[in-house]
């Protein structure tokens, strides 16, 4: 056959499988149409029996990505607990190991041995703290413990605590030992490096200091507005005076104040005084100038929200 005349018949044949599909889709549509009405006329028995035995194909739906995400708990510092196993243990004494401490002691560290000191030895210490943590591998750990003695320096003691799987649970594994304490960080240079002569600021903080420590006068006349600061109470001193005052921003040392709205962050040394004698303290403050005077707008404390913190946003 000559190639133009199969190319014809082929293109011819194409529409009429097309048609011939289309027509058995119809005819499909009509007999299943038909089949529905039928089952219909016979009656919702027949309907049912039909529906049943049917095959019906279900697609299930993609099981949802469970993200699961694992949380780890940080490890529990057991400083708490070496602290007070070493001030259970020094209070102790073999020849005594029935006593409260002594009990408390081997519960905390059942493998330890008592210590056995010389009788009428004054060993029990003012005060023990623990100072610092540190884990190893294995979920132990060394807990350096200071204890303070009335009469001598400070005693360090290294303790080596094993905790449980889940934190909640610690052991001392072996008896404390006495090591050298911590060393002295080198501290940073102070930002405060500007020295505030007498003057209104000085005069403001003076007054300030005598509402805020000693009770004299209304703390609130000397809080920038939207500050609220209560007063110590009761009161602790009866006297106060600012020794030395420096500055982070040369401001401070201006003779006059400035604009309203110019900040100031300053270091006060105060001298208080009540029966029992003198104390220096030293306090980090931030004035704000307004209307030709200084105003305490934060007294720094180290952590927000702590008592004695001003805040911005309360009332007068």
């Amino acid at each position: 056959m000559p190639p133009g005349k199969q190319a014809a018949e082929s293109e011819a044949a194409a529409p009429m499988a097309a048609g011939a599909r289309l027509e058995a889709m119809r005819r499909h549509v009509r007999l299943s149409r038909l089949a529905v009405w039928t089952l219909i006329a016979a009656g919702p028995a027949a309907l049912a029996v039909a529906v049943a035995s049917t095959p019906t194909t279900v697609e299930a739906a993609a099981p949802a990505i469970s993200s699961s995400v694992r949380t780890v708990a940080p490890a529990a510092d057991p400083g708490g607990y070496a602290q007070v196993f070493v001030s259970a243990w020094l209070r102790s004494s073999t020849d005594d190991a029935t006593s409260a401490q002594a009990r408390l002691a081997q519960s905390l560290a059942p493998d330890v041995e008592l210590p056995d000191p010389a009788a009428g030895a004054q060993h029990a210490p003012q005060s023990v703290t623990a100072v610092r943590s540190a884990q190893r591998d294995g979920g132990t750990w060394w807990v350096t413990v200071a204890a303070q003695y009335a009469d001598g320096p400070a005693r360090y003691y290294a303790v080596p605590v094993a905790a449980g799987g889940t934190g909640s649970s610690f052991t001392v594994t072996g008896a404390p030992g006495v090591v050298a304490g911590p060393a002295q960080a080198r501290a940073a240079t102070s930002p405060y490096g500007v020295s505030v002569p007498d003057g209104d600021l000085t005069s403001a903080l003076g007054e300030f200091f005598a509402a805020y420590l000693t009770g004299t006068g209304e703390v609130s006349r000397y809080l920038a507005p939207g500050v609220t600061l209560p007063a110590v109470s009761p009161a602790p001193y009866t006297t106060v005076s600012v020794q030395q005052i420096s500055a982070v921003e040369q401001t401070a040392a201006a003779e006059q104040v400035p604009a309203d709205g110019t900040t100031v962050h300053v270091l006060v040394q105060v001298d208080a005084r009540d029966t029992g004698g003198r104390w220096p303290l030293a306090y980090e403050l931030t004035l704000r100038a307004r209307s030709g005077r200084w105003e305490v707008a934060a007294l720094d404390s180290g952590e927000s929200g702590e008592s004695g913190t001003a805040q911005e946003g309360g009332t007068r």
